[in-house]
């Protein structure tokens, strides 16, 4: 995906459960809590095998109160998560 369109898309699904695809092929699932120039921070959801706080980009002092953080450079796909678990 184009970083453009990744922050675009990660803006509009803001505070909702999100599936993101990376690259390489991991997948995260989550709720989008911030968005900036260079990264999503998604808050892991367990229930669908997400890896939980400190697995990834962007954690730290500031990062451990969005979650983990995701450089949209990796980012493949994004979708919402209620559409594809019922």
């Amino acid at each position: 995906m184009n970083p453009a369109d990744t922050y675009n898309l990660c803006c509009k699904y803001h505070g909702k459960r999100v599936r993101i695809v990376e690259t390489g092929g991991r997948v995260h699932y989550g709720e989008i809590t911030r968005v900036d120039r260079r990264q999503v921070w998604i808050l892991p959801d367990r229930r669908f095998g997400g890896y939980g706080l400190g697995w990834g980009w962007g954690f730290g002092r500031a990062g451990a109160a969005f979650g983990i953080g995701i450089a949209f450079g990796v980012v493949a796909g994004i979708a919402l998560a209620p559409l594809l678990f019922w």
